[in-house]
């Protein structure tokens, strides 16, 4: 898990000198989070089982009083204290444990599961909330672009170089750019609450974002061979070692059982006689036995572990080919995402370059306000989609250390 960790942070090559630390934030959810310490508390449960299977059968004592008392020759019965002790075939107990052991094993494999799961949802809301930041702070920028113009087409209607129709196309635009960005703000709102839920604490409490982020040069190795240990797979070894387990105490229970115990029985002396033994009390040790004869249970037992090994074996392998095709849409989609970075990246240089000449053509008089509408809009839209995929890159990644490291 602390490889996972360092690996996400490790993919952000900005700095974390303006916002809180990624990794904090992860490791605060970890220690916080309930659905984790649900997790932990079943494992716990699973783990004191052991000690409750491991106890032998309870002793029975028995008493009886002889309403009517036999008559022997040594005397009459009065009363009758019996115990008894069964004893389970050799290694039953050790095959109960070891039983109940694996079940433990698979359950922490859920442990480990949902950390990595709150980890990714950790980190993916973290962007989410990072592009949602940065749009808006787009669209104020817009929106100010805006207002520049609209003040130099006030000035160039004031010398009939412009008209009031451009004004207001102007304003209306900037109506437009508010709304979007008060959407967003709500929008940023929803994904806090979701964020600071996973932490387990206020919805209300600030985060504090970095400024940047920058898809790195290169992206990081990650060995797709490591999906096998997947500890969404490796559960099902665990299970399938269970049912193994289970088999074995099955065997184990269709042994004999046993027993030993011990009869006492209280005898009067006869009166108004003298011999030996006389009044003399009955103690008989006994050896008992039990076969399972009629085993037709444990024999099921058998042919349902049969059949529960193969049904783990087939599940495994459906998750299996979920987790392969989830990674190679999370690779290909990176790839994508890369790819619209560097295209935004290009389209913005453009834009910029056709904003420089409507600067210009102000300053000689002949600006035209629908084409920078145009422009606007166009910049606005390669600026978004430019947040968009950085985000993607970051989810993205996320996805493939989820299902690689």
């Amino acid at each position: 898990m602390k490889r996972l960790i360092f690996i996400l942070i490790g993919l952000m090559t900005f700095s974390f000198s303006n916002g809180q630390q990624l990794e904090i934030l992860i490791n605060e959810a970890l220690a916080n989070n309930p659905e984790i310490q649900k997790f932990e508390l079943q494992y716990s449960i699973a783990s004191e089982k052991v000690n409750e299977v491991n106890t032998i059968p309870n002793t029975e004592f028995g008493v009886g009083y002889f309403v009517s008392e036999p008559e022997t020759r040594t005397g009459a019965q009065r009363f009758k204290i019996s115990a008894k002790q069964m004893m389970p075939w050799f290694g039953s107990i050790t095959a109960r444990e070891n039983y109940v052991s694996s079940l433990a094993d698979a359950k922490y494999e859920d442990i480990t599961i949902a950390k990595r799961k709150l980890v990714a949802s950790v980190s993916q809301s973290y962007y989410n909330l990072y592009a949602l930041k940065t749009k808006q702070r787009v669209f104020d920028e817009n929106i100010a672009l805006l207002k520049t113009y609209e003040t130099l087409a006030l000035t160039s209607l004031e010398v009939a170089k412009a008209s009031a129709v451009d004004v207001l196309r102007l304003q209306m635009r900037q109506n437009e750019l508010e709304q979007s960005k008060q959407v967003l703000v709500q929008m940023y709102l929803a994904e806090q609450t979701t964020f600071n839920k996973l932490l387990n604490r206020e919805k209300s409490i600030e985060i504090d974002l970095v400024n940047e982020l920058i898809i790195p040069l290169n992206d990081a190795l990650n060995e797709t061979e490591n999906l096998a240990l997947h500890p969404e797979l490796t559960k099902y070894d665990k299970l399938f070692q269970s049912v193994e387990q289970s088999e074995l105490l099955n065997q184990k229970d269709s042994q004999p059982m046993i027993g030993f115990g011990l009869d006492y029985v209280s005898v009067s002396e006869r009166p108004n006689m003298n011999f030996s033994d006389n009044g003399k009390d009955i103690v008989m040790p006994m050896v008992s036995l039990s076969i399972p004869i009629f085993n037709k249970k444990n024999k099921s037992q058998t042919r349902q572990n049969a059949l529960k090994q193969q049904e783990i074996t087939f599940k495994k392998q459906e998750r299996e080919n979920v987790l392969e095709t989830a990674l190679s849409k999370a690779i290909n989609n990176r790839i994508a995402a890369r790819i619209s970075n560097n295209t935004q990246t290009k389209n913005l240089k453009q834009a910029k370059d056709a904003e420089e000449i409507l600067i210009k053509s102000y300053e000689t008089g002949t600006i035209d306000f629908n084409d920078v509408l145009d422009i606007q809009e166009l910049q606005l839209k390669f600026q978004i989609n430019q947040i968009e995929s950085v985000k993607n890159y970051y989810v993205q990644s996320t996805i493939i250390n989820y299902l690689t490291i």
